[in-house]
């Protein structure tokens, strides 16, 4: 049994008000001061040209010091402050107020004026209670608009004043219902305010090892995560602002949900990205058949396609005739196998491992070519050229490049869906001829997001030759380093310009230096550098709606994370997708065995009670051992359904959706339907008000609406093997009101809703 520390509303009074209005007023004005300090900073340093290599490190350190600060600085502008602490015994130096980011006093003590609500001595804003205060006497939670204080909530955590009862432990109840009764706006927004005590123990949860945090809709699994990212940066900041920190989201629509809850947070440079965005130069978002997503998603396609690389490793049937300057050469079979053996042995990628096969190639046939001028004739030096002119000839390198090619990700993958024969071959027995005909596909057909780990797996076969690259970069750096050389040389022979009592140039900057300086130096942060090296590795990585990861994309993700620092949020009940977890050991087992720990959120913030009672019941028939969360407020509204034939729908939906958007307020509508009916609905509703989305339920995962009109129940169910999670997760995308609209068959579990 919880206790419940008692609320004083009524005790606030306009005096209180002023007096939070006074200190809320000088924080923005430290705000304000330090912001102009960091512009200016930055723009003398920007100004700042020449130096030691040393001034210019520091220059380039101080540039994206200032830059993040001011990003920092601008991002926290709304609800600076939240709230104060008042500790026993009371006095001035008891009172902790508690905001977004730390700001302190330009003093002796350097005190601190508002505590980052991420410093332990911050906890106990979020985890006292009245049966365990951990001496606070009053905990204040401060409302404001922009830079106004509108109101103030205030609990007194002092147990003999406290109601006695049971309730579910909530911490600032007023400010929390106050957050869950306001109306969506499209984007999600931070609960830093009114994070609650089972919340917190997640977001500062250690930083090393799997974390699964699993929690039913509206238990605020995704808010969690992401102040666990911006938890996680400000404890472990020198770690991982070089490392970065990666948060994958299930879909683009998610990610622009969630775009502005970090940066509020004060953290600019975590990387958000889905799986389809996890290949450099790639942003997948072609859609695909359900069986071709999860057939790329099984496992056994990293054997496909290790398979399809070795089937690009040939060898001739069994003579290969090449012209070679007026003659033949013969490459025999038994030749290029033991030149394939040998690559192969290496270990070594396809690409990389193609230069010990064309090299020992190059030696056969420059034997071949050396005997046919008699060898007996001819010293080292003339077997080199003649290995050099035979590398150089144009047949020799074409045989060489069907033999053995230079080959990329993308050119395998695409041309193993478009030519059947080569599926076979490389599929063999660990795929049927149902989940063959899934993958064909046409050579310009639009990268998916099941694709991507496809080619992530690959590049990791392949490799990357690198010798063209490296000749080429040396070759620049010659060019670079002569063209500095003569500069210097220009400027140590002005005597216009050079004193003879003077340092000369060349005593204070070499060639090397000077080439170097020409060169523009990165400014990117660790987030933008990872986004464009797929072998990047992170110092954490986040992922929302795990649940739904297929085992190919695990695959990528633990190459994202090789020191398995990783937290994972989910709810197996809503597993939509067809490669998704079952259970959390399925998943985790091949890369952690059982070396990972379980979190679980109970409380239900989003989904009302009347709409929850409805979704449990669906929820029994997905599995009749999981429990829905609770839910912490009821909103007065029942969910109804109405029935409108097809032929009715262009005449019923539309005054249907403009009477919803009328009883939210000038909140947001979303019509969850059929994949498959999304365009028509979208077209028979015209778009004109951006508060209304159509949506399938995969697209849907992870956000949340004031109201939802549930379409076509029955084709949902109908559409995926999974189709009870899918119901599940539309009926619990609601904050305030859930309609059904039936144009078939009712669906069991929703015929007793009220018409």
């Amino acid at each position: 049994m919880s206790v419940s520390p008692s609320r004083e509303p009524d005790t606030t009074t306009d005096d209180d008000l002023a007096r939070e209005q006074d200190y809320v007023t000088t924080l923005y004005r430290k705000l304000d001061v330090e912001r102009t300090h960091a512009q200016s900073r930055l723009t003398e340093t920007l100004r700042q040209t020449g130096g030691t290599p040393q001034a210019r490190t520091e220059r380039d350190v101080a540039t994206t010091l200032y830059s993040d600060r001011l990003a920092q600085l601008g991002s926290v502008e709304q609800g600076l402050c939240f709230g104060r602490l008042d500790f026993v015994p009371e006095s001035v130096e008891e009172t902790t107020y508690v905001g977004r980011l730390g700001l302190f006093a330009e003093d002796d003590d350097y005190r601190p004026l508002l505590v980052d609500w991420r410093a332990p001595v911050a906890r106990p804003f979020y985890l006292a209670t009245a049966a365990s205060p951990d001496g606070v006497r009053r905990r204040r939670h401060i409302r404001s608009l922009s830079r106004k204080v509108v109101g103030l909530d205030d609990e007194i955590l002092d147990l003999g004043a406290a109601d006695q009862g049971q309730d579910l432990g909530l911490a600032g109840e007023a400010a929390l219902l106050a957050a869950l009764e306001k109306r969506r706006t499209g984007e999600m927004s931070d609960i830093v305010a009114t994070i609650q005590a089972e919340q917190d123990k997640i977001i500062r949860a250690s930083l090393s090892g799997v974390l699964v945090v699993q929690g039913g809709p509206g238990t605020g699994k995704t808010a969690v995560a992401l102040h666990r990212a911006a938890y996680l940066l400000y404890t472990h900041r020198q770690q991982l602002t070089t490392r970065g920190v990666l948060v994958v989201g299930p879909n683009s629509t998610f990610l622009r949900y969630i775009g502005q809850v970090l940066p509020s947070l004060g953290e600019t440079g975590v990387l958000l990205a889905t799986i389809g965005q996890l290949y450099p130069g790639l942003d997948a978002v072609a859609v695909e058949s359900r069986e071709a997503a999860e057939v790329k998603g099984r496992l056994a396609m990293a054997k496909v396609l290790a398979n399809a690389v070795q089937d690009r490793q040939r060898v001739p049937e069994p003579v290969m005739e090449i012209v070679y300057e007026h003659d033949i050469l013969r490459l025999d079979r038994k030749t290029c196998l033991e030149a394939r053996t040998r690559a192969r042995r290496s270990r070594r990628p396809h690409n990389q491992a193609r230069r010990l096969f064309v090299s020992d190639v190059l030696d056969a046939l420059t034997r071949q070519a050396a005997r046919k001028l008699g060898d007996d004739l001819l010293d080292a030096r003339d077997i080199q050229d003649i290995r050099a002119e035979v590398a150089a000839d144009p047949n020799i390198a074409e045989a060489l490049d069907g033999l053995w090619p230079k080959l990329t990700p993308e050119i395998v993958l695409d041309e193993l869906f478009a030519d059947r024969e080569r599926l076979d071959s490389a599929s063999g027995r660990l795929l049927s001829e149902a989940d063959r005909a899934h993958l064909e596909s046409p050579t310009d057909a639009d990268w998916t997001p099941a694709d991507v780990p496809l080619l992530d797996e690959l590049a990791e076969l392949l490799g990357e030759d690198d010798t063209e690259a490296r000749a080429e970069r040396a070759k620049r750096e010659r060019e670079d380093k002569a063209y500095a050389e003569g500069v210097l040389d220009i400027l140590e022979q002005d005597e216009e310009i050079i004193d003879e009592e003077m340092l000369r140039v060349g005593d204070v900057l070499d060639a090397e230096l000077f080439a170097e300086r020409q060169e523009r130096r990165s400014e990117l942060t660790a987030a933008q550098r990872a986004a464009q090296d797929r072998t990047w590795t992170f110092g954490h990585v986040i992922v929302d709606e795990a649940q739904e990861l297929s085992a190919m994309d695990w695959r990528l993700l633990m190459r994202r994370s090789p020191n398995r620092s990783m937290t994972l949020v989910g709810d197996v009940a809503q597993t939509g997708s067809a490669g998704g977890a079952r259970s959390w050991s399925e998943a985790l087992s091949p890369y952690v065995a059982d070396r990972w720990r379980l979190a679980e959120l109970t409380v239900n913030y989003r989904t009302p009670a009347e709409i929850m009672a409805v979704a449990s019941r669906v929820l029994a028939e997905v599995n009749p051992e999981l429990e829905a969360p609770v839910s912490v407020r009821e909103t007065g509204f029942s969910p109804w359904q109405r029935d409108i034939s097809p032929a009715s729908l262009a005449e019923g939906l539309p005054p249907l959706i403009a009477s919803e958007l009328s009883e939210v307020d000038g909140g947001t509508v979303a019509v969850l339907c059929p994949s498959a009916r999304v365009d028509a609905v979208q077209r028979l509703l015209g778009q004109s008000d951006e508060r209304v989305s159509v949506l399938s339920v995969a697209r849907a995962k992870g956000l949340e609406f004031d109201s939802v009109v549930l379409l076509a129940p029955d084709e949902i169910l109908a559409e995926s093997p999974r189709g009870l999670n899918d119901l599940y997760v539309a009926l619990t995308r609601a904050t305030r009101r859930l309609g059904v609209v039936n144009t078939g068959d009712p669906v069991p579990a929703l015929a007793d809703l009220a018409p």
